[in-house]
């Protein structure tokens, strides 16, 4: 099965919606359940899907990237996120323990090697992975590419204020001025504190501040939180659940310079360099700026480069989605 087109490749659309025919929870210790679930073909190629963030979580149309026919489409929420318990929980939450999660997926689904697909903070998963184990991986997808360097957590927290002012002003203005000498220690203060009252409103902040910056043409803005807080109906306390999660854990890698050595990534990247592997980038990607997915593109002359040139982060702008799927069509003839 072919997904539909309209004019031209560019405009290559998802696959249908399709519902798992498996999920579950694992358990993978420290207290953490782990979401997953199984969906295409049963007997296809096994593709792993790793979300963004950390901390984003999977939705229904992140299998639709895939040929149902011929992929076995994997997905799941990493510690802490989408519907992993505890929700938005930064304990037993690192760089290491999410790779030690995908190999026991793996296991647990008796795979012996399969696709790595990731975006964003999944791209810097995908390679932290891949790089501790090649052997198990058929290739890469990764789009929006972010290697936790210190220039790029810089860019995140400073450096796009340069683009979108009004955006990186909000963001730094809800912290008092007389912290603002170090705005992601405040954030992490406040994210972390137990009282809703506390870190709801710095999640809602710092999740409205990037989805300000994630498009080329920003969606239309959501409106502020209600007031009080303790008024909150289920669905804006649902919403505001999953603002947390990719708040506070987002935050809680910066922090900790996403558990990696300085460099690793580019530095550890002949482990990977007989792989096959796309890189779709936005050329606008202010998130993730096109630089780093060069830097990548130049250490791994194999890769294929592919720069969308009217795109900005989001998996789901047009150019990015089209791409996305190409690449996966594109990978069906390493089965």
């Amino acid at each position: 099965m072919s997904p539909p087109r309209l004019r031209g490749e560019t405009e290559r659309q998802l696959y249908p919606p399709l519902e798992p025919y498996e999920s579950g929870f694992l358990d993978v210790g420290g207290g953490h359940r782990l979401y997953w679930e199984q969906s295409g073909n049963p007997t296809g190629i096994p593709v792993i899907f790793l979300h963004g963030g950390p901390g984003a979580g999977v939705a229904p149309a992140y299998r639709r990237f895939f040929d149902p026919t011929h992929y076995r489409i994997v997905l799941f929420d990493q510690r802490g996120a989408g519907r992993s318990t505890p929700d938005a929980e930064i304990q037993d939450n690192t760089t290491a323990l999410l790779i030690q999660d995908i190999e026991t997926l793996r296991v647990k689904f008796k795979i012996e090697r399969w696709m790595v697909f990731g975006g964003s903070w999944g791209s810097t998963l995908a390679l932290a992975y891949g790089q501790a184990h090649p052997g198990r991986c058929i290739g890469f997808i990764l789009r929006g590419i972010f290697l936790f360097g210190a220039d790029e957590v810089d860019w995140f927290v400073h450096g796009m204020a340069r683009v979108f002012p009004e955006a990186h002003r909000a963001y730094t203005h809800f912290i008092p001025a007389d912290e603002r000498d170090d705005i992601l220690a405040a954030y992490y203060k406040r994210l972390t504190n137990p009282d809703p009252d506390v870190h709801l409103p710095a999640a809602t902040t710092w999740c409205t501040y990037e989805n300000a910056c994630s498009r080329l043409l920003p969606s239309a803005p959501t409106a502020p939180p209600p007031e009080p807080l303790r008024k909150r109906t289920p669905a804006q306390e649902l919403a505001q659940a999953g603002s947390l999660a990719m708040a506070r854990i987002e935050c809680h890698y910066m922090v900790n310079q996403g558990f990696m050595a300085p460099g690793q990534l580019l530095a550890n990247i002949g482990a990977l360099l007989s792989h096959p592997a796309i890189i779709v980038q936005g050329r606008y990607d202010m998130v993730c700026p096109i630089i780093t997915a060069d830097q990548l593109a130049q250490a791994w002359p194999g890769a294929q480069y592919r720069i969308i040139p009217d795109a900005g982060h989001s998996s789901m702008e047009p150019g990015i989605r089209a791409a996305l799927v190409k690449a996966a069509d594109e990978f069906r003839i390493y089965a």
